[in-house]
């Protein structure tokens, strides 16, 4: 298509964007889906604005070295960051905050979110997240829970309805999905919050039992599982989430531009599905919508994470 112009607040007159290569940067390796996911909006947003789009692989500290390099970079529409729940969660579990989510970033999109999965081992006798609730409550000792790591979307899904429902759970982080699972597939602990591409094959084959999900609605990905909101904890609504952000004070029309390529980019069949496969609702927001998300965000994350005491010692 080439070269869109757009109008910028830093000089007179018009110039085009993008004229050189955009960034993407990932603070995953690559190989997991947030990787994938931005090479795959990069290719298509590369098709759409006629220049390459470069995703740069910059790891550690849960995505913190690359939301710092995005907040630190030039405003120019030219770095981006494919962001994700660590963006919102990090500045409350590091002492050093080196960015703030809110003030620090331009939002451009929400692309999709990724409810979890409330289920449990075949072995605890519950069926629905009320029996579940009950049991929880007439057990001498807390019932364990597996996640893949500390504050991960799963741990954080945990302590939000531990709160909400006044319950408790003992956490059991571990070093990645896999390993958390093979524990709650042995029945060495009682339940989990995966994402639902995770459980499904597991709850064909009667593995796991489903009790609930984490997104405000019902997922289409399991239409006969109620939500928690809907079974009974009402305004429960989490799961992780993947976003796009520049750093603060891209000009508006690029901003918007940036925008509506992402909405269209989400509406296409084949990102979709592809999104759909992982477990993800796809969704591409505008810039207003996703600074309301991202404010939302991180207000729940900070009474989450301080009111369960979490802490970032094993990112």
């Amino acid at each position: 298509m080439g070269c869109l112009v757009v109008t910028t607040d830093t000089c007179l007159g018009q110039t085009a964007y993008p004229k050189h290569p955009i960034r993407i940067l990932v603070g995953f390796s690559p190989g997991g889906f947030t990787d994938f996911a931005a090479r795959l909006i990069g290719q298509k947003l590369s098709d759409s604005l006629g220049q390459p789009v470069i995703v740069e692989n910059k790891t550690g500290a849960n995505g913190l070295i690359a939301g710092d390099a995005t907040a630190k970079a030039s405003a120019d529409g030219y770095t981006l960051f494919m962001s994700s729940i660590g963006l919102t969660t990090n500045p409350i579990l590091y002492d050093k905050m080196w960015h703030d989510p809110v003030k620090d970033f331009t939002p451009i999109s929400l692309l999709a979110t990724v409810p979890n999965l409330l289920v449990v081992h075949p072995s605890v006798p519950v069926k629905n997240l009320n029996e579940l609730i009950a049991y929880a409550k007439s057990q001498k000792d807390p019932m364990t829970q597996a996640s893949a790591g500390n504050a991960s979307p799963g741990h954080l899904s945990g302590a939000l309805l531990q709160i909400m429902a006044n319950i408790k759970f003992e956490h059991i982080p571990y070093k990645g999905t896999g390993q958390a699972m093979s524990d709650l597939l042995a029945g060495n602990v009682a339940l989990s919050f995966p994402v639902l591409s995770t459980a499904l094959p597991h709850l064909k084959t009667g593995k796991l039992r489903a009790i609930a999900v984490t997104s405000a609605k019902r997922s289409p990905m399991l239409p006969d599982v109620p939500s928690i909101a809907e079974s009974g904890v009402a305004g429960y609504d989490t799961g992780g989430w993947y976003g796009i952000v520049g750093p603060l004070g891209i000009p508006p029309d690029i901003s918007a531009l940036l925008s509506k390529e992402m909405a269209l980019i989400m509406k296409m069949p084949d990102v979709r599905e592809r999104f759909f496969t992982e477990g993800a609702e796809p969704i591409g927001s505008n810039s207003a919508e996703m600074s309301d998300f991202l404010a939302r965000d991180f207000k729940r994350w900070t009474e989450v994470i301080k009111s369960a005491n979490i802490k970032a010692s094993n990112l």
